[in-house]
């Protein structure tokens, strides 16, 4: 098993690898939390720290074979999170940013579950921030994009196998940001953020092109789609989505859509509006164990 503890801020094919990886290997991911350890108790405002410093991602891995045109799979087999994580508010982040004080909250994260003011919940950790390079230039791990990035998807958890295109060589995956819990869009402008480690087994998948990320979790598939209108964002996740099952069950556009009608969901899962950070959306169906699968497995 592969360690890596290196950390970037941005998704570039320009930065060196942590770590090389064989297709089938495991990686452990040691990642910061979000604020790169700057939010040291309730006393620290997210406005007293360096913003540059956000969502720092573990890597990147470079895997042996990986080209233009193939899919990398990422198997999240487990999370282990710190003992605590912070809960904070933004300026002008959120929805409910108007209505918000700044405000930083320890929450104890020991035993599986959270603890917040009298509440008392089970923890859901997750992955906020994971992907490959994008073929050029490069990209800050606050954004999300084709290549994956800020998703902020909450079915990114242990046991989710998630699928990203590779647009240079070697893949350069890498990831961060984790949640001890965050719920669909994000609405307070925050997950719980935490530290801790990620065990990833890293699949190749030849010469399978997609345009957006895929995750497979709670017994659906879905893409995952970023842009900063949600009528277009919608339109880039179902058409993904569209694509697969043509491809996959021999059906036409229209059929297609007619069953993304009847078996498809469509859910929010980063919207931080008012901030310029682009809406993440994700669109999926059921994994038909009647039908052939959408996307290949390399098992």
């Amino acid at each position: 098993m592969i360690t890596v503890s290196d950390f970037v801020f941005s998704f570039s094919p320009d930065h060196p690898p942590a770590a090389r990886a064989l297709p089938g290997e495991v990686v452990r991911f040691v990642t910061q939390d979000c604020f790169c350890g700057q939010v040291t108790g309730e006393s620290v405002l997210t406005t007293e720290i360096d913003m540059t410093r956000l969502n720092p991602a573990t890597g990147p891995v470079f895997v042996e074979g990986a080209e233009p045109g193939d899919a990398l799979f990422a198997d999240i087999l487990s999370i282990d999170i710190a003992d605590r994580g912070y809960l904070c508010t933004l300026p002008d982040y959120g929805p409910l940013g108007d209505w918000c004080e700044l405000r930083t909250r320890e929450v104890d994260a020991r035993g599986g579950v959270l603890r917040f003011n009298d509440l008392v919940f089970p923890a859901r950790p997750m992955v906020g921030v994971i992907g490959t390079a994008p073929s050029a230039g490069s990209v800050s791990c606050e954004h999300p994009g084709a290549h994956g990035g800020n998703m902020d998807c909450k079915l990114v958890e242990a046991g989710a196998r998630t699928c990203f295109p590779v647009r240079t060589r070697g893949a350069l995956f890498q990831l961060g940001d984790l949640h001890a819990s965050m719920g669909d869009g994000e609405i307070g402008g925050s997950g719980v953020e935490i530290a801790g480690s990620v065990l990833v087994r890293l699949e190749l998948l030849k010469d399978f092109p997609l345009d957006w990320p895929l995750v497979e979790s709670r017994g659906m598939i879905h893409a995952v789609a970023s842009g900063p209108e949600f009528v277009d964002t919608q339109r880039e996740a179902a058409r993904q989505m569209q694509r697969l099952i043509t491809a996959a069950w021999g059906w036409d556009d229209t059929d297609a859509a007619l069953y993304l009608a009847a078996r498809g969901d469509s859910a929010i899962c980063q919207s931080c509006k008012p901030s310029d950070s682009d809406i993440v959306l994700r669109v999926g169906v059921p994994l038909e164990p009647s039908m052939p699968r959408l996307v290949p497995t390399t098992r």
